[in-house]
């Protein structure tokens, strides 16, 4: 809920893929707080193309800082709209109950081709639930090209700490993929309600702080670490921290604890101990996590690497990933593997905004 991510991408969906520029527009704090509220107000959906109270103008003005997004970065880097052939459009996730089939993001993508000039592919993860999958995470056949064309020695296990913590294996062919558990969310909430903070910096304030073992406990006794993949989580199956359990620091820090011992958990359900984990998203920066995870990992002799130090851009990876996953859903390519939602067979997905005609095409 931070902001927008753009990056330019240049790839036949497959083996091949080049990146280009970069760049972040943060939210407003004002906007941030829309969308928090929102996250309240679509609670009662039962149909992902329910718009409750003001999530239609939420979904809209949304929409709106996107396309200038686009904008904005096409004159920064001189580029045109009609040399880019395609905007891969993820939206904002609000819910996700994969056990009911159920995905929202919000975004409109045919109002996006139309404000651009540029066809969208949106929509990403409707399909994958209708072929029984989880709807996530949509991202692994990404990290698995990224792989092939890097130097790290398999197997390497892709961690995105987000709200949620995900982690891609792979190992040869072999792809697998699972939300591991809480990422920065439950962090995130924690000084935000106990310091009115943002978020922890660096893992700043979890660094002045100590491990709660007993809230350690609480949080890993959860059934779902047990559970096989593929499987995946909404920000609200965790429930934030008692402000009454913890001062901040020692908060911070408990938390994560949790979030890396969650993460080194997932090694439970793959099939050997991977020789890389490679550290994406905002949480690889908070060194708490990384710190926890160096530990869990180093008796077996892993490395637990940021991904700049691999010869990614670790901010980056997702809008890349959207870029690539828009190409191989207009190829008609698989996104999704029964290995890593769940679904019954491999799938594309998506949906392709046109911007000639407005028109949206499955």
């Amino acid at each position: 809920m931070d902001g927008i991510d753009v990056a330019l991408v240049r790839t036949d969906g497959k083996s091949r893929v080049e990146f280009g520029p970069t760049m972040a527009v943060e939210y407003p704090a004002d906007f941030r707080r829309c969308i928090e509220a929102g996250l309240q107000q679509v609670t009662s959906i039962s149909k992902r193309h329910q718009r409750p109270e003001n999530t239609a103008k939420l979904e809209q003005e949304l929409t709106d800082r996107h396309a200038a997004a686009v904008t904005i970065f096409l004159a920064t880097h001189a580029l045109k709209a009609e040399n880019i052939d395609l905007l891969g459009f993820h939206g904002q996730t609000v819910l996700h109950r994969p056990d009911d089939g159920l995905t929202v993001q919000l975004g409109d993508g045919a109002f996006l081709a139309k404000a651009t000039g540029i066809d969208v592919i949106y929509d990403f993860r409707a399909a994958d639930m209708t072929a029984g999958g989880q709807g996530a995470p949509l991202v692994p056949v990404f990290h698995q090209a990224i792989s092939k064309a890097s130097t790290l020695k398999e197997p390497v296990c892709f961690v995105n700490i987000g709200g949620i913590s995900n982690i891609t294996y792979v190992d040869g062919d072999d792809l697998i993929a699972f939300d591991s558990g809480p990422g920065n969310a439950l962090i995130d909430q924690w000084v935000q309600t106990k310091g009115g903070i943002p978020f922890d910096q660096g893992g700043r304030i979890a660094s002045e702080g100590g491990v709660l073992p007993s809230v350690v406990e609480q949080y890993l006794s959860v059934p779902y670490f047990e559970k096989p993949g593929p499987k995946s989580l909404d920000r609200g199956n965790f429930e934030p921290l008692d402000p009454a359990l913890a001062e901040l620091s020692d908060g911070a820090r408990t938390l994560a604890h949790v979030t890396a011992a969650a993460i080194y958990r997932s090694v439970e359900h793959l099939p050997k101990p991977p020789a890389n984990w490679v550290l994406c998203g905002g949480g690889r920066l908070n060194q708490a996590i990384v710190a926890d995870l160096t530990q869990f990992t180093s008796p077996g002799g892993a490395k637990v690497i940021l991904s700049e130090e691999a010869g990614f851009e670790g901010d980056m990876l997702e809008a890349q990933a959207f870029g690539y996953l828009a190409i191989r859903s207009q190829l008609g390519l698989s996104l999704t593997y029964p290995t890593t939602t769940g679904c019954s067979k491999a799938s594309s997905g998506g949906v392709l905004a046109l911007a000639a005609s407005n028109a949206p095409s499955d």
